[in-house]
């Protein structure tokens, strides 16, 4: 007899994740090397504890070494005795290395992002010292549709809307963390926690009303479900993969087309800009700011739409300031886009 399907379920998603991180391996590895390390980022809760049981199962079948980090926040008394309990649950899973990380939770962009920020960086930390070829993140298809919302809340276009991506890093770790869960609802993790035994503990932030996800998550999302039937969050999360597929599309398109729109000095032409379709021009203007100097995750869609509107609607305005003493104004016909 086979196992439960909810477990049978988590640890496919997990060995076509594991198959990947090999394939992409495959050119970089030294014959005769060590085994590649695959770490799970645990937090305890039922969907990383999901995780970290099918890891630990389906690893050791592809000589792959499975290890943990949990992060602690320190954002409630005791958080250390609850880090140090997950690291008790992954090394009873036969996980190796298994470690627990302490942050500085900043104020940056809210108690959300700032957590979040602070998370990543600890991962990416504990990733650069123990060799790991790639980290494991437990986001479900359940939290793929609270991100759709969230950004269609924000307004900021269809890239927001994709979500979050299956595979994703950072400059020179593009491909470090991997969300096997993507296709997977909460439910699903949460029962083969139970047919597995194994104890999950369920963050109170989670619960929490004063976290506008915990809101999506225990009114907003059910409300929409009252309304529009069941299916919601599996079609939130199709949207993120045709949106993703979209704005993966415009990209390479803005990519291709920033060349064409520079004369021979490399200084943008606001004739050649005006040709180009609005969700193209956008995204080499966005290019363009970033590359003077503007950190991207402070540069909004307003701020694109006002530099934009130098190209389409000049009227002989001044220099527009963005995020990171940039500033762009039109010269001449050029479009000067450079750091104060």
């Amino acid at each position: 007899m086979g196992p439960h399907p909810a477990v049978a379920a988590i640890r496919l998603a997990v060995r076509r994740v594991l198959h990947d991180v090999l394939t992409d391996l495959t050119d970089s590895r030294t014959a005769g090397g060590p085994p590649p390390l695959v770490l799970v980022a645990c937090s305890g809760g039922a969907d990383s504890m999901a995780l970290a049981s099918a890891l630990a199962f389906e690893a050791p079948k592809l000589g792959i070494r499975a290890g943990g980090v949990t992060v602690d926040h320190g954002l409630q008394p005791g958080s250390d005795l609850r880090a140090a309990e997950v690291v008790t649950r992954m090394t009873a899973l036969r996980l190796d290395p298994v470690e627990s990380v302490a942050v500085r939770v900043g104020r940056d962009g809210g108690p959300e992002a700032a957590a979040r920020d602070a998370r990543y960086g600890a991962l990416d930390e504990a990733a650069d010292r123990l060799g790991a070829a790639a980290v494991l993140l437990g986001h479900t298809r359940d939290d793929q549709a609270e991100t759709v919302l969230l950004g269609l809340a924000r307004g900021s276009g269809i890239r927001s809307l994709s979500g979050m991506a299956e595979v994703s890093g950072g400059p020179g770790r593009t491909h470090r963390y991997r969300r096997p869960f993507l296709q997977i609802d909460r439910q699903t993790a949460r029962k083969a926690c139970m047919v597995q035994s194994l104890p999950v503990w369920d963050d109170p932030h989670n619960i929490d009303p004063a976290y506008t996800r915990s809101r999506l998550r225990h009114e907003g999302l059910p409300a929409l479900e009252k309304a529009l039937g069941k299916g919601v969050v599996e079609a939130l999360a199709r949207t993120a993969q045709l949106s993703r597929d979209d704005a993966d599309a415009l990209d390479s398109w803005a990519a291709e087309a920033e060349a064409g729109v520079r004369d021979e000095d490399g200084r943008l032409e606001c004739a050649k800009l005006y040709a180009l379709p609005p969700a193209v021009r956008r995204r080499v203007l966005r290019r363009a700011v970033v590359a003077a100097g503007s950190p991207a995750g402070s540069l909004f869609a307003r701020h694109i739409e006002e530099v934009d509107r130098l190209i389409t609607g000049w009227r002989g305005q001044g220099a527009i300031n963005l995020p990171g003493r940039v500033e762009a104004q039109r010269q001449g016909g050029r479009l000067v886009i450079r750091q104060g």
